[in-house]
């Protein structure tokens, strides 16, 4: 499938873009910094093209379906939503040293998928074959995205140096405070929307808005999570390496939530393993 190939690529165009912002953060040399960027813009649009080539094939297979509905689709579209929204904050915030912890996990998103999952194009199942599906996995998915920007900038929070000595390339500790901020919020309303659309979902499926499903239970246990931690930060009672380390500890949470409970625990959700 061409697809596939265009995802390979995608693949080696996010790990060259992570070797280049190594490099800048290291070398401090701007050029490897502006490489990265477009590299990591490019690898974007071949991830973009690939998902729609997928769509199109899939209808010529007769199946006829938005590509976001096993493993394999919803690792490519983590992938894509990491270095998509990376590319806002980096545009936003002008800060490339972020790219040397975030590209990374989009290319760890994207090789996990090429070596561990089946490209197969294979008809829905039922319970599938719904728009709200559609909904459910992009918001969800983009909040994701959210939390893992969020646990790059946590741990280069905690592995930044507090004297003058740390690199200049690296937001100071204000800024990625900021940011982390930002990217949870983000994330928290991308998430709790995907929560909702899912339980929509799951009336039309299953005739439950909630079934206590280890899907469910897992998502409702990273939403509590990263609400304790918005309230936390906004009543001034968290911040700095607390505030990291809590961060760091809810995308733990969402690994699990991803891939934990498909792989480790039976229910409703099987279908995705």
């Amino acid at each position: 499938m061409i697809n596939h190939i265009f995802f390979q690529l995608t693949a080696f165009t996010y790990l060259l873009s992570s070797i280049l912002y190594i490099l800048y953060l290291g070398i401090k040399r701007e050029g490897f910094g502006k490489a990265g960027s477009w590299i990591a813009l490019f690898g974007f649009a071949i991830n973009t093209s690939a998902m729609v080539i997928r769509y199109f094939e899939s209808h010529r297979l007769g199946i006829g379906y938005v590509p976001l509905s096993n493993m394999y689709e919803s690792m490519v579209f983590f992938a894509w939503s990491i270095v998509g929204l990376y590319l806002l904050f980096e545009r936003f915030y002008r800060s490339r040293g972020l790219g040397a912890f975030i590209l990374p996990l989009g290319f760890l998103a994207m090789g996990v998928t090429m070596l561990s999952l089946s490209p197969e194009i294979r008809p829905l199942m039922p319970a599938l074959q719904s728009s709200w599906l559609v909904y459910h996995v992009i918001t969800s998915f983009l909040g994701y995205a959210a939390f893992a920007i969020s646990f790059g900038v946590s741990l280069i929070y905690l592995l930044k140096k507090t004297n003058r000595e740390g690199n200049s390339l690296l937001p100071d500790f204000k800024a990625l405070e900021i940011i982390n901020d930002k990217a949870i919020f983000i994330g928290f309303l991308l998430f709790t929307v995907g929560i909702l659309t899912g339980a929509v979902w799951a009336n039309y499926a299953w005739g439950t808005y909630w079934s206590w499903d280890p899907k469910e239970t897992w998502s409702l246990i990273t939403w509590i999570v990263y609400a304790i931690l918005l309230h936390a930060r906004y009543t001034g009672r968290w911040a700095g390496r607390k505030m990291a380390y809590i961060s760091i500890a809810g995308f733990v949470a969402v690994v699990f939530t991803y891939w934990g409970v498909n792989y480790l625990l039976s229910g409703l959700h099987s279908y995705a393993s």
